[in-house]
């Protein structure tokens, strides 16, 4: 399946910063990735978007798999 959001370079950097989370996002479903993608980039201000890209890599760790739930 075909991301329907781009990936964003801020949010592969911090992924590929840290190998569980990479792992992680390797292990979710590309449906599951277009869901963290499309809620890290309809942050409206950069701060928003740093704070969701930064739990995004917590919640990955933590072994969450979709932002929603």
């Amino acid at each position: 399946m075909k991301l329907l959001h781009g990936m964003p370079v801020d949010l592969r950097r911090a992924i590929d910063s840290v190998s569980k989370v990479k792992k992680a996002w390797k292990d979710i479903t590309p449906l599951a990735r277009n869901e963290w993608i499309c809620w890290v980039t309809s942050a409206k201000k950069l701060e928003t978007r740093n704070k969701r890209i930064k739990r995004t890599c917590e919640d990955l760790m933590n072994g969450k798999r979709r932002p929603c739930c």
